[in-house]
């Protein structure tokens, strides 16, 4: 597996300290097989005109952020539009001091693509749609792109396209700033096309600096934001993408919110894109937030103390332990096997010797004992997450790396995390006795 060192450094570096990578999920991507799937289904259904929404749900560092970030990967290739945002204090679905408008704005500045994978992609979508436009244009009408009626040709076929956005909530001023952003291509105008790029991402503060730049008497809000995410995806359709798909991680943050009545604004947000997702209204959008057991399932200050939530997600009488409904709206994420996570660290491993540029000297007998070593913690069965176990096998790693000469199977052994088996004895039994490879 040979993998460019900017990668294989960025995969490393951004596991060693505990945030998911954006770059290089391919190459470190085990287990899941279950949850991707199912969100691949819901992808197919978008692409088809359909909507669809899924909570991901589970403990801080049990990988809901990588899954996120594994599906953002999978979708960009399927030709969708992906924007991602982290909730936080400043940023929630629904405020009164612009918080709700501060996550849309995270939103839009994460736009990504196939092309364009970091963000700041809403620019590229806009001048690749006029410039596929125009290609259409001279095709059908046979005329030059210098030619006199050439602007309004494309004029005209634009708003041909976008016309059927008039019907939606907004609609007609955003169709209107679509065809200002034509006519500025066609004129050469930047300065337009970055005032009507700036209305976009919701940098307007009134509605008079709209109007006198643009002539449109309206702003994104903290109230209506969401209708415009839902623009954005009939559009991105018109604009040749699949869809687009919104991930929203770090729900924890509406948990957190002191006041009570805050917090059921912002479920009824929630309920309000769940109700328009399921029920049609929205079209080539997909919406996942991830969060955590309790701040979902808190019936006192979490989504399930939303009652209208809690009677739509709450798992039926025959889910149980070990037998998971996929197709449900709460995907709860199971931890990873010990094969799986032997499978893992022997990428990292792979990947580690090549960004250091050293052979490797970690056997897969010294894997197994280092997986045996941080399961055989107390409490680890139910505690032990995915982070910390790569953030510990990444620590090894540097330093065996640092330490030639130092008995990697001895450190392991006496590494101050003894393997205890549950009886108390230290041997290979109990737990780890169907640990095969």
């Amino acid at each position: 597996m040979k993998i460019p060192k900017r990668i294989a450094s960025a995969v490393i570096n951004s596991l060693k300290g505990g945030v998911v990578p954006r770059t290089g999920l391919p190459y470190i991507t085990v287990g899941r097989e279950n949850e991707i799937n199912a969100l691949l289904h819901d992808v197919d259904i978008i692409a088809d005109g359909g909507a669809s929404f899924r909570f991901i749900v589970g403990k801080y560092g049990s990988g809901k952020s990588f899954l996120l970030q594994t599906i953002r990967s999978h979708v960009m290739d399927r030709g969708f539009v992906v924007v991602d945002a982290d909730l936080s204090p400043e940023r929630r679905l629904q405020g009164t001091k612009g918080q709700g408008l501060a996550t849309y704005k995270e939103l839009i500045r994460n736009m990504s693509t196939k092309t364009c994978p970091d963000g700041g992609a809403l620019t590229l979508i806009l001048d690749r749609w006029i410039s596929g436009v125009q290609s259409e244009t001279a095709a059908e009408s046979g005329l030059e792109a210098d030619s006199p009626g050439f602007a309004k040709a494309v004029e005209k076929k634009i708003y041909t396209v976008i016309s059927s956005l008039n019907e939606m909530v907004h609609g007609f001023d955003f169709a209107r700033l679509l065809t200002v952003y034509c006519r500025a291509c066609a004129d050469g105008n930047d300065e337009d096309k970055a005032k009507v790029a700036k209305w976009f991402r919701g940098e307007y503060a009134t509605k008079t600096d709209a109007k006198a730049e643009l002539g449109v008497n309206i702003i994104v809000t903290d109230d209506d934001w969401y209708e415009y995410i839902k623009l954005f995806a009939a559009f991105l359709k018109m604009a040749g993408y699949s869809g687009l798909l919104v991930l929203i991680d770090e729900l924890v943050n509406i948990y957190k919110i002191p006041n009570s009545i805050t917090r059921q604004y912002n479920y009824e947000k929630i309920l309000t894109m769940y109700n328009d997702t399921l029920q049609g209204k929205a079209k080539h959008l997909g919406i996942i937030m991830g969060g955590t057991p309790q701040c979902i399932e808190d019936t006192r200050r979490g989504v399930y103390s939303y009652e209208a939530l809690r009677s739509r997600l709450a798992e039926g009488r025959f889910g149980r332990e070990g037998i998971k409904d996929m197709l449900a709206p709460v995907i709860h994420l199971v931890p990873l096997t010990y094969e799986e996570m032997l499978v893992l660290t022997e990428k990292l491993a792979d990947i580690h010797a090549q960004l250091f540029g050293y052979e490797q000297r970690i056997t897969q007998d010294d894997m197994i004992a280092f997986i045996k070593t941080e399961f055989g913690r107390i409490g680890a069965d139910t505690h032990i997450t995915p982070r910390e176990v790569i953030r510990d096998f990444i620590e090894l790693l540097d330093i065996v790396y640092q330490n030639p000469d130092i008995n990697i199977t001895e450190f392991i052994g006496s590494g101050g995390l003894q393997f205890s088996a549950p009886g108390g004895d230290d041997d290979d039994s109990g737990e780890f006795a169907e640990f095969e490879v």
